[in-house]
């Protein structure tokens, strides 16, 4: 029992090692993780989903048509300007992938824009960063089916 146990703390810690903590992004990586991050809240925000759904990850599990479906019904919408996204940290994944956290500007709600603190995972598919299509659906507010 006690070597099952040792086995499973080692494995563990050898998980947690190669997943390691978030350490901040290159300079040069973080603003164009920025940068593209903000493209996609403005294609997001003037209702284009075809090509915001093309600027998430393949890994999302929504069809073009459903994701803009959720996203056009949202609670949320990203807001204008430098509203949008302010107080900005990228830290470097595994993989190569980006968190991006932020302080979002959000239009929808009835006070005018509200503020959420969140992270976006930005991964880098076919030469440009992509976002997470959980991510923001999650920012923006949009119901899950039941």
């Amino acid at each position: 029992m006690h070597t099952i146990i040792r086995r499973a703390a080692a494995a563990a810690l050898v998980i947690l090692a190669m997943a390691g903590p978030a350490q901040s992004a290159d300079p040069q990586v973080a603003a164009e993780a920025q940068r593209s991050l903000e493209e996609i809240l403005d294609l997001w925000r003037d209702g284009n989903y075809a090509s915001l759904h093309e600027r998430t990850s393949a890994g999302g599990k929504e069809s073009r048509e459903g994701f803009a479906r959720k996203l056009a019904r949202a609670a949320h919408r990203p807001a204008c300007c430098w509203e949008k996204l302010q107080e900005v940290r990228v830290s470097a994944r595994s993989g190569g992938a980006v968190d991006v956290r932020g302080r979002f500007g959000l239009d929808g709600g009835p006070a005018g824009t509200e503020y959420a603190t969140r992270s976006v995972r930005l991964v880098r598919e076919d030469g440009a960063w992509k976002a997470s299509q959980a991510d923001l659906l999650s920012l923006a507010g949009a119901k899950r089916k039941k």
